[in-house]
């Protein structure tokens, strides 16, 4: 409880923040489901042959899993809240259209013939009779939806809209409870009391309820243009993949370039995801800069046929010049450090069948089960090309990232890919095993922007490059020890290397 609250009290800031978003996420995607899904089901109720149809479209569309709906939107309408919004509204157009078809359908038969025999035109009985009778169901319907759109919204931390969500993911990726247990109950916190609020509606008549959705409506609209007249001269928005290191270093680009441009504001969106997501945003120019490795440029972001291995200067040099022709992209110098992929046990397991390099593996493969990230184990720099090169088949469980770590403390797996700077391999005492053939390529990072935003930042670009040939292999393995395992923050542990190097100014 005592780390519960230490953690709560130190990400107070950030949590507020991202309490807000997943606030202003749910509210819009509940508000669009509602204008499509009661007018829709009003108008079915004339149509019973075309309100089944609609039920079960809206029944199908919700059985879409949500990962996997996320990542139809994203080619179609890119990353951020966009997409969020799209599958929300998508998931609660069932809970809403139904209770809004059925309250208005089973109304009593001999109300509807006494509000005719009144003389009533069609939109009169509705907003008399038809509407006030059925809005308990109606109400009911709406809560749920609301109830829905809140618990998925923690999903939309994944292609960076932000939310409860990012404490979810930061506390799976660093093993770290606290802010797991934050992220979920303050958006079941959230859930609970929007559900009360909204069942408050039932109390009231139609039109103070229409008046109070209004008000609702005008305060989103409001706070938006508060936010859009409130932005500094401009806004650079840095956006770094799931992990510490990414998180260090994305805080590290935000103090330089916020203490060399003054004017300018530096939004962070740390865990946005993984290469693919960042590298899709950044040509979308819905971020303008994020740390990227060397070695991932040239075998994933870039088409590169040639198979000769390269030296660490020679693949950052090929790597430049090919996202440039290729991507129209500016890919400044690298720093000191190289992080690159390797294939990790725990040394007492190295030690029991004398492993040493990737190749000693093929004599034990009945004796290995292993745990890799999805990317890793789908890359050709990755466990296609180990497969490959060292004829390698053993079972390999999809984990995320953290996971696989937690998983071979326990020992569910004795085999894992791994970065070379990752703190873990310290904290759990694991040995990478030496790429004898060579599968990986060098990794060295470096900001990674479009060609016509470095083009309009050259005082961004020199800040940026204060970094080069900066940070060593075992510093970023400390810093990294640093947040994962000290629990301290990545905005002060980035700015405290600064600081000690001479590179930002203590205070700043």
């Amino acid at each position: 409880m005592s780390d519960l609250i230490k953690t709560f009290l130190d990400q107070k800031d950030q949590l507020w923040q991202a309490l807000l978003q997943h606030l202003e996420i749910s509210m819009i995607a509940l508000l669009i489901a509602v204008m499509i899904a009661v007018p829709l089901a009003i108008w079915a109720t004339h149509h019973p042959k075309v309100a089944e149809t609609l039920l079960q479209i809206t029944s199908v569309l919700q059985t879409i899993p949500s990962l996997a709906l996320l990542g139809l939107l994203i080619p179609l309408v890119g990353i951020g809240s966009v997409p969020a919004v799209i599958a929300l509204v998508i998931y609660a157009l069932l809970p809403i259209f139904q209770n809004t078809y059925v309250g208005i359908d089973e109304i009593d038969p001999s109300l509807e013939e006494a509000a005719d025999a009144f003389g009533m035109r069609p939109i009169q009985k509705l907003f008399r009779v038809e509407l006030p009778i059925a809005m308990p169901v109606i109400i009911s319907g709406i809560r749920t939806a609301m109830v829905l759109i809140v618990g998925t919204a923690t999903l939309a931390a994944l292609i960076g809209a932000g939310g409860l969500g990012n404490f979810i993911l930061l506390g799976i990726n660093r093993n770290d409870t606290s802010l797991i247990l934050i992220g979920a109950i303050s958006s079941a916190l959230l859930a609970i009391i929007l559900s009360a609020l909204i069942r408050l509606l039932q109390r009231m008549s139609l039109k103070n309820m229409l008046i109070s959705v209004g008000v609702l409506i005008a305060a989103i609209a409001g706070g938006v243009g508060v936010q859009s007249l409130s932005k500094p001269v401009e806004q650079i928005t840095v956006a770094g993949k799931l992990g510490s290191e990414p998180d260090i270093l994305i805080n590290m680009y935000k103090d330089l370039i916020e203490q060399d441009n003054p004017k300018v504001k530096v939004q962070l969106k740390s865990n946005f995801g993984e290469t693919s997501f960042l590298f899709n945003a950044l040509k979308a120019h819905r971020i303008d800069i994020y740390p990227e490795f060397s070695g991932t440029v040239l075998e994933t972001l870039v088409k590169d046929d040639s198979t000769k291995k390269l030296s660490e200067q020679g693949t950052y040099l090929k790597a430049k010049k090919l996202i440039s022709q290729q991507g129209r992209m500016t890919y400044l110098e690298p720093m000191n450090y190289e992080n690159t992929f390797g294939i990790a046990v725990k040394r007492s397991f190295a030690a029991k069948y004398h492993l040493k390099t990737i190749s000693d593996l093929s004599a034990i493969q009945d004796k290995l089960h292993g745990g890799m990230s999805l990317e890793f184990i789908n890359r050709k720099d990755g466990m296609v090309g180990i497969k490959k090169a060292y004829n390698l088949d053993f079972p390999i469980k999809s984990m995320q990232p953290s996971l696989r770590y937690e998983a071979i403390k326990k020992n569910d797996i004795n085999i894992c890919d791994a970065y070379t700077t990752d703190s873990q391999l310290r904290q759990l005492d694991l040995v990478t095993l030496q790429d004898d053939k060579h599968v990986f390529p060098p990794y060295q990072g470096a900001p990674l922007m479009n060609d016509d935003f470095a083009g309009k930042h050259s005082k961004v670009v020199d800040s940026l490059n204060k970094l080069k040939g900066k940070i060593t292999a075992k510093q970023m393995q400390e810093m990294n020890y640093e947040v994962n395992v000290q629990k301290k923050s990545a905005a002060g542990v980035a700015k405290t290397y600064l600081v000690q190097h001479g590179l930002l100014k203590a205070g700043e």
